[in-house]
Parts: C-alpha cells; sequence; structure tokens
C-alpha cells in the first residue's frame, strides 16, 4: 500500500526533528495534552525517545462530559512513558462560561473546550519554559479537523506529515497500548462524538484519497473514480479540503506592498 511507512525511519526523523528543536530555541523541554487517543500518545511517545522523559510533562485536561476510559488510557500511557502527569478539571472554567451548558450547540462548546485546553498547555509552557508540543496528523490537518487556536495550535507538531492511518503504524512501532490504537478515534468534546461520525469519513478511505490529491496530484475527477472512490467521498473530501484552508496558514494580512518579513536579519 502507498501510505505504508519505514516505522524506523520515520521515527528517527521525528525524534532528531523535536531533539533539534529544542537545541536551537534552548526550552528545557515539552509539555503536552494527554487525550488517551493515538495521536497524543504517539506525539508523547516520540517525545520521551527523543529528549527523554525527564523534558516532558503531560496534562490530563477532562470536563464532566468527558468518557472516563479516555483518562484511564491517558494516565496508563503516562506510567508506561514514566512521565510526570498534572489532573486539571476543565469543568468550572467552561461550565462558568456558559452556564447552563446543555443548552450551547455542542460543536461550540466543543470548540471552547479545545482553546481552554490550550491555553492551559501554552500557560504551563510558560511555568516550567517548555515548548507546546502539538498531536495534529496530517489528515485532521487536511480536512480541518481541529479548532483554529485550540488543538492545533502549538509550538511543535512531530505528526504533522503522518496520515491517520500512518499514525497507527508508528503507534505500533512504539508499541503503544493497544487499548489505544484500536479504539475509535474521538476529540471526547461531547457524549457519543467519534472523529469518522463527524466528518462521515472513514479514515482508512479518505487517506488514500488525500494521498491520491495531494502527494500524487490527481485531480481527474474520472481517474479518481476509477480508483475506486464514489462521487460522495470526493466531493465530501473536496469540500472540507477548500474551506479549511485558513486553518492551514497564519492570519491573512492586508497586502499594502512592504516586503515580507524575514525570519532572521544578519548584519554585514
Amino acid at each position: 500500500m502507498e501510505l505504508d511507512i519505514d516505522e524506523p525511519r520515520i521515527a528517527a526523523r521525528l525524534e532528531q526533528f523535536l531533539s533539534r528543536k529544542l537545541k536551537d530555541t534552548g526550552f528545557s523541554g515539552y509539555v503536552i495534552g494527554l487525550s488517551g487517543g493515538i495521536d497524543s500518545s504517539l506525539s508523547a511517545a516520540v517525545a520521551v525517545r527523543a529528549v527523554g522523559r525527564d523534558a516532558l510533562r503531560g496534562f490530563i485536561l477532562p470536563h464532566s462530559r468527558s468518557h472516563k476510559d479516555s483518562e484511564k488510557d491517558a494516565l496508563d500511557l503516562a506510567v508506561q512513558l514514566e512521565i510526570k502527569t498534572e489532573r486539571i478539571d476543565i469543568s468550572p472554567m467552561i461550565d462558568a462560561y456558559y452556564g447552563d451548558i446543555d443548552s450551547v450547540n455542542p460543536l461550540r462548546s466543543g470548540n471552547k473546550m479545545a482553546r481552554e485546553r490550550m491555553s492551559i498547555l501554552f500557560d504551563k509552557a510558560s511555568q516550567y519554559n517548555c515548548l507546546v508540543l502539538g498531536t495534529s496528523n496530517r489528515t485532521e490537518i487536511c480536512l480541518g479537523y481541529g479548532t483554529w487556536y485550540g488543538d492545533v495550535a502549538c509550538s511543535v507538531d512531530p505528526l504533522g506529515m503522518l496520515y491517520k492511518t500512518q499514525v497507527r503504524q508508528l503507534a505500533r512501532h512504539y508499541q503503544l497500548p493497544d487499548s489505544i490504537i484500536s479504539k475509535a478515534p474521538t476529540a471526547d468534546l461531547w457524549p457519543g462524538q467519534t472523529d469518522e461520525g463527524e466528518l462521515g469519513l472513514s479514515y482508512e478511505e479518505v487517506d488514500r484519497l488525500l494521498f491520491l490529491l495531494i502527494e500524487r496530484q490527481i485531480r481527474d475527477r474520472l481517474a479518481l473514480k476509477a480508483a475506486g472512490f464514489d462521487d460522495r467521498i470526493i466531493d465530501r473530501t473536496m469540500s472540507l479540503l477548500n474551506k479549511s484552508y485558513f486553518k492551514r496558514n497564519l492570519p491573512e494580512v492586508a497586502d499594502i506592498g512592504m516586503r515580507p518579513i524575514p525570519n532572521n536579519i544578519t548584519l554585514l
């Protein structure tokens, strides 16, 4: 399958990336939100291999609506990796803001929870002189399946070029618990919520389609249909990909003809 990866080679590159980022920036480590899901678990495992368990702090940030199994999986993963963790219940912050959260659209309150969690992570990063470790994979980034300035906000993201099916492959390489690898992916933002149910797409199918669209640059609908994709899957994927482009970029600045700001300036 074209999506298959060379796990040892990819693992080495991701570990080198995280190690180099700490050296380049001068920060002392990473903080990460542990949800009990495969993405945050894999990011944490890569970081431990890259910089050591003492340089990673995990934060478990449940809301009263969060599934208890998610917290258990996060704790089990932290024990396996031997990393320090801290639990902060975000219910008081979220419920105080909404008053009656049950009357609020679940997507809206879910986005608020994601931003609250990231706000806490950046505050903890400041406390411990750390960078915030991201957890978004390439499939989520392509489809815009993440909260702008919520879970997609981070200092560095080791998984951003791995499709979800490749994340699963690499998770096995790092010997993550089967309970984490095999469970249905969910952001756990409201009861019964799953990624694939909300997207209306299966990760296995949409990853193959995204690979053809992006990596192979196939733009012919007939060629995509010949590859086994029906119009509904193609149209749904294209709609999500195109309408979420802004999440993959910094906020657009009005162009009045000034030069781009360089990353670095060196005087002669």
